[in-house]
């Protein structure tokens, strides 16, 4: 117990890190991913293939590897950013790819029948997308983006190689310390258990609120 008593402003550094990288990665993560399901059912062939390579590339790309491309490519393009703006860029770039297939898979429960009616009044595409597919898409698809959004908290933990302040980054000035590195980690375990359990509690109520009775 001493090992987070003596040090809880550390671990409460780092459990303030991996929050923030989270709940702005997932907001990136959510934008991008709206955006990318529309593309990727447009009628313009050339924003269908933009989602679709989207989706492909990130998807297929070990998420360790987009870190290294974001942190140390950028910057020999001449764009200087905060090493943590940078890991939500690569998280939420990443994430996006994931919520979009999740939004797709939603977008095709709705019937075609829908988006018909809709066009037959005169609506747009994105009206269309906007105000009748997307809504009832959504409400059958918060399950898996609140995984995937828990799988974005967990993922943040490959931030800390990167001189990013967050959760299980505490452990390398603890094991310098000299504390015990088993216990070290039980508490670091417990801080990402917090987090993870918050979006799931989260996404539990939206579920109950706007989900789709089973």
């Amino acid at each position: 117990m001493n090992v987070l008593t003596d040090n809880l402003s550390l671990y409460g550094r780092g459990l303030l890190g991996t929050v923030q990288l989270t709940v702005y990665s997932s907001l990136l993560a959510l934008a991008l991913g709206f955006l990318m399901a529309a593309f990727r059912v447009a009628p313009v062939a050339s924003l269908r293939a933009f989602g679709t390579a989207w989706v492909t590339v990130l998807r297929n790309t070990p998420l360790t590897l987009l870190f290294f491309a974001v942190l140390l490519g950028l910057p020999r393009f001449g764009l200087v950013l905060p090493f943590q703006l940078f890991a939500v860029l690569a998280l939420g770039c990443y994430t996006s790819a994931f919520i979009c297939e999740a939004l797709r898979s939603g977008i095709n429960t709705v019937p075609t029948g829908q988006g018909e009616a809709a066009r037959s009044l005169g609506m747009t595409f994105s009206q269309t997308l906007g105000t009748v597919v997307l809504p009832q898409a959504f409400r059958t698809v918060i399950p898996p983006i609140g995984s995937t959004l828990i799988a974005l908290a967990k993922n943040s933990a490959i931030a800390g190689s990167f001189s990013v302040t967050e959760l299980l980054g505490t452990y390398k000035p603890l094991n310098e310390l000299g504390y015990s590195i088993i216990w070290s980690f039980v508490w670091i375990a417990v801080g990402y258990l917090i987090v993870t359990l918050s979006i799931s509690a989260l996404f539990n109520v939206l579920e109950r609120r706007w989900g789709v009775p089973r």
